[in-house]
């Protein structure tokens, strides 16, 4: 017999809002958090709580906000009503609480509401009774004051199963006054009060216009309050803001306080909580746990706040790097404040021979004049140790070897022994150039580069460095050549002079050059030789003054080139590359445009000045080379060249996209595998 296939049907209006009213009021505290944010929203300054059977008989809000309109009574109620949100794209910057429409709808379906309310001007308030969105009367006129009293009666008189669920009236008060205490925290200049119906002692009482930590001691107590630790960072790359207060080592609780707003919304972050956990675990004793109160910032555009019924979570782009950027913040309190801690002991036994007798057992705490200092260096998490100092020194920078191939050649030194006064350069040309090393920068290398620890070289081309807890692998030729670039843009017209002990003559250099592959000469296809090099001799000659007065590269009236700029003290290029350096400065420099000119005139000299006799040893096919580095090259690549970086260099963006960088091992993922493992 063939199986009857179910009919699908439309369900009936009532039990598709008696759903969706279970979805969003789940208990009590819901309902309050709901109404919380809605008088937060109409910007009061005093609200007032009362309950009765945890909230459930009874749950009543009243406020002084703005109120609401009585045009807008007939509405109110009805799903998806709301001042707040127009459009859909409204998420992305939505900074109320409610967005909605959904909350009096859901309570009117659930349970017996009355909404009594009073705009600034009007002349009376109005009193409306609602079942399932709807009102069951026109409004009345009443006498009440500015503001809105919301009273929801019998919560869940309609699913006694839900009802059944909540396990005593005991539990569902203490978490609305839960609620309550966590908004009052973060939202100091608003009065909260809390009570129970017909009772004249408030549970929960802050005053308008308080601070943060006097609500947190009035509602947890002095010895929290005194205990806190202040925490205030700003990522200006995340765009996160991060506020609160976290308790210092001193103090723990056997349950975890943990409150948490993301654009001043209460939600929780599973992940940051137990990251924080982890940041206390080397300060507190196992089930012990801290304070905290956070609040997060993040751009509007960055958070989908629309992914929860109850609002209770949140979703943000970056959420790793967020929660690591919170836990460094707290580490740094932490880390800072570890120097000193308060003990307790118990009074000594009376001895037969002391003349007065102490007969206290009580524990009595150090006085502060007391206290015992215990001083350490900060505790910082495994997964967050930083075992290297980019400011440590060895030995080996004072031994230095120089070069005894260059030494008998070239002698570096200032163009006069005198005080120098620095020209400024106003060549629009130069200023130009500057402004597009500047504006190509990347921050986030800049960072890097000006904190790295270099670690050695892996290869005649690629070398590697730490910074924080990461490692990188760095293209050095690629790094070095845009770093004397910029050199050559900022010092322009300002150089050192490297000068020769002999003149050399540029004709035969060139020729030198002519012999060499590199330089692309083809017999068959281009001029004799000596053509060649007369006229390429011939370009610099006739600009030798130019050279001289922009660049240092002195030319006599033989066509002997007697210098060349010094543009990093304490290091030299390699000599063997000068052939070709002059052969490319009269082929591949644009001498027709002045900011042409400037342009590859520099990044023909950083070339030269990256040339290296390991690039004698390894082809440019093959950069990982089982060729012996050279000690002279190794000992300037380590204590004068990346060094340089530190300073003033301004890494440009393309190098995170072209493999110039890479980030080949991170300390914390490491630690997240092996905790896997």
């Amino acid at each position: 017999m063939d199986q009857q296939v179910p009919i699908v049907r439309k369900l009936a209006e009532d039990v598709v809002n008696r759903i969706a009213a279970g979805e969003v009021i789940q208990r009590p505290a819901n309902a309050l958090k709901e109404l919380l944010e809605n008088s937060l929203d109409a910007k009061s300054t005093n609200i007032q709580v009362t309950l009765k059977n945890g909230g459930l008989k009874l749950l009543q809000i009243q406020d002084n906000g703005t109120g609401i309109r009585t045009e807008d009574l007939g509405i109110v109620c009805e799903r998806f009503t709301t001042s707040k949100l127009q459009q859909f794209e409204d998420l992305t910057k939505i900074s109320t609480y409610g967005f909605r429409g959904e909350a009096l709808a859901s309570i009117s379906h659930v349970a017996h509401l009355t909404i009594t309310t009073k705009t600034n001007g009007a002349l009376c308030a109005y009193k409306g009774l609602y079942k399932d969105g709807k009102l069951k009367a026109p409004p009345k006129s009443c006498a009440g004051n500015v503001g809105t009293i919301i009273t929801v009666e019998d919560l869940f008189h309609n699913i006694a199963t839900r009802k059944k669920s909540m396990k005593s009236f005991n539990e569902e008060h203490l978490k609305v006054v839960e609620v309550v205490s966590r908004y009052a925290i973060h939202n100091p200049l608003v009065g909260f009060t809390v009570k129970k119906q017909g009772e004249l002692l408030t549970e929960v009482k802050t005053n308008q216009g308080s601070t943060h930590i006097d609500n947190i001691q009035a509602i947890y107590g002095s010895a929290i309050s005194r205990a806190l630790l202040e925490v205030n960072d700003y990522c200006n790359i995340l765009k996160v803001k991060i506020k609160g207060y976290v308790s210092n080592p001193n103090f723990s609780a056997k349950k975890q306080i943990f409150i948490l707003f993301i654009n001043d919304r209460l939600v929780d972050s599973q992940g940051l909580r137990k990251a924080v956990d982890q940041v206390y675990s080397i300060y507190l004793a196992k089930g012990s746990h801290p304070f905290i109160y956070l609040s997060l910032h993040l751009d509007p555009m960055n958070v989908d706040v629309n992914v929860h019924p109850t609002k209770h979570e949140v979703h943000f782009l970056h959420e790793d790097k967020v929660i690591d950027k919170v836990v460094d913040a707290i580490q740094d309190k932490l880390s800072g404040t570890n120097t000193s801690r308060t003990f307790y002991t118990q009074t000594r036994l009376p001895m037969s021979n002391d003349t007065l007798i102490d007969k206290s057992n009580e524990k009595i705490e150090i006085k502060e004049s007391q206290k015992l200092k215990i001083t350490n260096s900060p505790n910082v998490s495994q997964s967050k140790m930083v075992r290297t100092d980019c400011a440590e020194q060895k030995i080996d920078k004072f031994l230095n070897t120089s070069n005894s191939s260059n030494s008998t050649l070239m002698l570096p030194k200032s163009k006069t022994n005198d005080v120098i006064t620095r020209r400024e350069i106003k060549l629009t040309s130069v200023l130009s150039l500057r402004k597009e090393i500047e504006n190509r920068c990347s921050e986030t290398l800049q960072t890097i580069f000006q904190n790295h620890k270099y670690v050695g070289a892996a290869s005649p081309t690629w070398s590697l460095f730490q910074h924080d807890t990461n490692l990188y692998i760095c293209n050095s030729n690629n790094v070095l050549q845009e770093m004397f670039y910029q050199i050559m843009m900022y010092e322009f017209g300002n150089f050192g002079v490297i000068q020769f002990s002999n003149a050399l003559s540029i004709y035969e250099l060139i020729m030198i050059a002519l012999e060499l592959s590199e330089s692309g000469y083809q017999g068959s296809e281009d001029k004799p030789k000596e053509e060649l090099a007369r006229d390429a001799t011939e370009i610099l000659t006739s600009r030798a003054s130019m050279l001289n007065d922009y660049f240092s590269i002195e030319i006599d009236t033989d066509a002997n080139i007697l210098s060349i700029p010094l543009l990093l003290e304490g290091f030299l290029p390699d000599l063997d590359g000068l052939p070709l350096y002059l052969l490319r400065l009269a082929s591949e420099v644009d001498w027709s445009s002045e900011k042409q000119c400037f342009l590859s005139f520099c990044r023909e000299t950083a070339r030269f000045y990256i040339l290296h006799p390991w690039k004698q040893q390894c082809s440019d096919n093959d950069d990982i080379s089982d060729a012996a580095p050279d000690r002279n090259w190794a000992w300037s690549l380590e204590h004068v060249l990346y060094p340089s970086l530190r300073k003033s260099f301004q890494p440009p963006r393309h190098f995170l996209e072209d493999g110039t960088l890479l980030q080949i091992a991170s300390l914390p993922d490491m630690y997240k595998v092996f905790e896997r493992c």
